[in-house]
């Protein structure tokens, strides 16, 4: 089946943000210091502190959504050529597991600080979430099944966020608190020293089982677009898609009210909320591209989604910095100071693009 160039370009447009986009966003809104729109912007290119959404936040579960939209046509792939089920189990379980040693490496495995070195990671709860959501999908065919383990999933783990509490919690302590959350206490008491925060780490153990839920959801997605043309057009299935997107939307901020959206516990509310993001831009993208056969603009965002964990990695072991400052410090210099922050932000973002075209140009994409 044809690679859906749509999903490249999403997946691309995605990992932009984290490889400079949002540094230079800020930089830019630096120079409109009174102008409200700006610095609205640029607070969206963070994390916010604990509840509510802030666009950077749609990052990390939007490439999960979409590594769930790979899926069904990976899987058809798979079952065409021949591939018995187990065979396809293992490298479920090779995928998954293989995420989670790479996000070790991130983490600075190789330092051999094994007293504080970090277990969970970005990369591990991509590949453990989607794992056993693969799993599921894989085992599941019955569609209303796998709604009703969604829907399990994400009900189970509210009403277990609200009616669990941390052991040692005071009288009226807040269950959804970073001192007294369920999943935040598993984490210091399971993985002490190695969690990323003192309180809890945002890719904990507890946390991963709503991921699943998201990984689930882009599957269902990926397994709709794959449907035949001839029963829902093109056109029609980017209308449903994005249809959807507004329901969950409106489901994550309903539920918002009494369960907060928040990224660290991995909330439903919050698989509701970005589920509901993710399908909008997956069906504006599909539609422009697949559908309107717009394409070409695109070619920027595909260089970087098709080499997507490639240049997450690259962050952490590659020297783009370096390169940077030896290739571009004497042309920043040419310009004015309160642009040089933003010319030296397009050079670092041009620096990892080309690095990326320069293996998109030889083929070489790494898989896992």
């Amino acid at each position: 089946m044809k690679r859906l160039e749509s999903l490249d370009a999403l997946r691309g447009f995605d990992m932009f943000f984290i490889s400079g986009g949002a540094a230079l966003i800020v930089a830019i809104a630096k120079l409109f210091p009174d102008n409200g729109a700006w610095q609205v912007i640029s607070d969206h290119m963070g994390h916010v502190p604990w509840d509510g959404l802030r666009h950077h936040d749609t990052i990390f579960p939007l490439f999960l959504f979409i590594a769930g939209i790979s899926w069904p046509f990976s899987l058809a792939n798979q079952l065409e050529k021949g591939k018995s089920k187990g065979a396809i189990y293992k490298k479920i379980i090779y995928r998954g597991l293989m995420l989670a040693f790479l996000g070790l490496l991130y983490n600075g495995l190789l330092d051999f600080h094994w007293d504080t070195v970090r277990f969970c990671s970005v990369l591990s709860r991509i590949g453990l979430a989607w794992m056993f959501a693969a799993l599921i999908y894989t085992s599941v065919k019955d569609l209303k099944k796998i709604i009703a383990i969604i829907a399990f999933i994400l009900i189970g783990y509210w009403l277990c966020n609200i009616l669990l509490i941390a052991p040692g919690a005071p009288e009226g302590a807040d269950p959804l608190s970073k001192e007294w959350n369920i999943g935040c206490w598993l984490d210091r008491v399971i993985l002490g020293v190695h969690c990323y925060r003192p309180e809890y780490d945002p890719e904990g153990l507890f946390s991963t089982i709503p991921a699943i839920g998201t990984a689930l959801l882009g599957m269902l997605t990926g397994r709709f677009v794959k449907l035949d043309d001839a029963l829902y057009s093109r056109r029609k299935k980017a209308l449903y898609i994005a249809l959807a997107g507004v329901a969950f939307a409106l489901i994550g901020w309903g539920w918002n009210f009494f369960y907060p959206i928040n990224k660290a516990l991995w909330s439903s509310s919050f698989v509701c909320a970005v589920a509901g993001y993710s399908l909008l831009m997956f069906a504006l993208f599909y539609y422009i591209i697949d559908v309107l056969n717009w394409r070409h603009w695109d070619f920027f965002f595909v260089v970087i989604g098709m080499n997507s964990i490639t240049i997450y990695l690259a962050r952490r072991f590659a020297f783009f910095n370096g390169v940077q400052h030896a290739l571009f410090d004497g042309f920043v210099n040419q310009f004015p100071e309160v642009y040089q922050s933003i010319v030296a932000e397009c050079c670092f973002i041009a620096v990892q693009w080309l690095f990326l075209y320069f293996l998109y140009k030889h083929k070489v994409f790494l898989k896992v």
